[in-house]
């Protein structure tokens, strides 16, 4: 007979995830996340990126419930039958990207995002980017508020928004998206595999500034930004069948 899993339940600030947490612990035994089988964040998709970021160097599956405005990365909130909707969940990995880059004053900082990169200007003046892929120059310049790459998980996001195209978790895919763009103007952006090293070159970075963020984590007034797939760094989270992640990209693209 199967044993029942360990859980460690991380609950965000807001009264809601707090007093959810509360109910929990009265109902199932509270593990540390290191003695943890699996961890259960309880907020919204901003808690949940805190929560990869944090613990994502511990290996264990991530089950999220929602406490939150946005919950797109977790499942409903229910005190009922946790334990059996833990051992019915589908696991779904995936590889964040990694950023590294280099500022006005030569320091090379990195980063690591699960959603996206993003590149914004930081006045009023439009950036100017030149993009480079795998070492070869795809676009001279693009005159923009900004662009960003984004991983399938993060593709209903910030990339959405932007008008970029939703992707199969499961496709080995990336997207990159433009941000308000001037010129080329129609240009909207590309699909790239996985694999596809991404160099933003910052054109006039000092009459054009231009931050890069990684999810949360940003650089200032950036000149050079590269971006990769981990090549080994995975987290796994878990969905209750009836709205697994490829349920969900679908709601997303026909919900209207």
């Amino acid at each position: 007979m199967n044993q029942p899993p360990r859980i460690a339940f991380l609950a965000s600030r807001t009264p809601e995830g707090q007093a959810q947490l509360a109910e929990l612990e009265q109902l199932y035994e509270q593990v540390s996340p290191d003695e943890a089988d699996i961890l259960v964040p309880l907020g919204g998709d901003g808690f949940m990126l805190q929560t990869l970021h944090r613990h994502m160097g511990l290996g264990k599956p991530i089950y999220g419930m929602k406490a939150g405005s946005v919950g797109f990365l977790m499942n409903h909130f229910s005190t009922e039958a946790l334990i059996e909707r833990l051992q019915a969940a589908e696991r779904t990995t995936f590889k964040p990207l990694e950023m590294v880059a280099v500022t006005e004053a030569g320091g090379s900082v990195g980063a690591v995002a699960f959603n996206e990169v993003s590149l914004l200007r930081q006045t009023k003046q439009a950036a100017k980017v030149r993009i480079h892929l795998n070492g070869r120059v795809r676009l001279e310049e693009l005159v923009c508020d900004g662009v960003l790459v984004s991983t399938p998980a993060g593709s209903t996001a910030y990339n959405l928004s932007a008008h970029g195209p939703i992707l199969p978790l499961a496709s080995d895919l990336l997207a990159m998206t433009p941000i308000s763009p001037f010129r080329p103007r129609r240009w909207r952006g590309a699909i790239l595999r996985n694999d596809t090293e991404v160099r933003f070159e910052i054109l006039d970075p000092w009459k054009r500034p231009v931050s890069a963020t990684a999810d949360s984590f940003e650089v200032r007034d950036v000149v050079e930004v590269t971006i990769r797939e981990s090549k080994d760094k995975t987290v796994t989270l878990l969905f209750d069948p009836e709205h697994n992640m490829e349920e969900r990209n679908f709601d997303e693209q026909f919900t209207v």
